[in-house]
């Protein structure tokens, strides 16, 4: 009787893992880790003695390091091999990011207005909060409205009428313990309203001074108009309309901005668009 040869592979075909597609890892790939549930861009490749590493950056701008194993990313929910890029493949692949570091949703269509409101301090912030979150902020139906000042916030906030289909989000300037805003932030106690602020004097503070092409933002004395005193320090023609298009123009995405005044837009937004109980 002949004797049946075997190969190496004794396993079934039908417990077999299909291989995973090759992506190559290129520049601004969203894709999500197996293992950890860590989702973020490609930053870079990188070759090391224990094998190939990619760097990913998440939306808050954290960076993490894992190997690129067979199998081990996910790419839009469907499991992936990634790969080095080659020069032809330096292209970014799959899905792009909001400047938020969304996901961008291709073809989406803005969402009819909200009842609930983000209200910001000034025209400044308001362009800010648009340049940044505004794609995020049409798909979930949120209108971000600016306020001169917040010394009127608890009158505001009552003609708001604010409820769980309608809650309100403020996001205040300088908000530090003891100071004024921090006061009238107390005063209002409805639990439909959540306020939220950032530790600079204006929100030209809020953008990474390296994105504006300066060292630091400069010390102004106080009792001097700080936007005034900023320019000045700069160098920069006194016109505050023009610095702030300088600065604005230096925004690209979340990655120009601080991180203590992404953490607060981000919790406005997600109060404001959660399910009423």
């Amino acid at each position: 009787m002949r004797s049946r040869e075997y190969g190496p592979d004794l396993t079934p075909p039908w417990k077999k893992q299909r291989p995973a597609p090759e992506v190559p890892a290129g520049p601004d790939l969203v894709v999500e880790e197996v293992t950890t549930g860590f989702c973020g861009a490609v930053i870079r490749c990188e070759k090391t003695a224990e094998g190939p590493t990619v760097t990913l950056e998440d939306r808050f701008g954290k960076h993490r390091v894992f190997p690129m194993t067979p199998r081990g990313f996910l790419l839009e929910g469907k499991v992936v091999t990634l790969v080095r890029p080659s020069a032809a493949s330096a292209r970014p692949q799959g899905p792009r990011r909001t400047a938020s570091g969304s996901l961008a949703v291709p073809g989406a269509r803005a969402r009819v207005a909200r009842a609930g409101r983000i209200y910001v301090e000034g025209r400044h912030d308001a362009e800010l909060v648009e340049r940044v979150w505004g794609d995020d902020l049409r798909i979930e139906g949120v209108v971000v409205e600016y306020l001169e000042g917040v010394d009127d916030l608890p009158a505001i906030v009552g003609s708001f009428s604010p409820g769980p289909d309608a809650r309100l989000g403020v996001l205040v300037d300088h908000l530090v313990p003891g100071s004024k805003e921090s006061r009238i932030a107390a005063s209002v106690t409805d639990a439909n309203v959540l306020i939220v602020g950032h530790p600079y004097i204006d929100i030209w503070e809020a953008v990474k001074p390296a994105s504006v092409g300066i060292p630091a933002w400069p010390s102004v004395p106080r009792g001097q108009d700080w936007k005034t005193g900023v320019c000045r320090a700069l160098g920069w023609p006194e016109n505050t309309g023009a610095a702030w298009q300088r600065i604005l123009a230096s925004v690209h995405s979340y990655k120009d901005l601080e991180p203590a005044l992404l953490g607060r837009v981000e919790e406005l937004i997600d109060f404001v668009t959660a399910p009423a109980d």
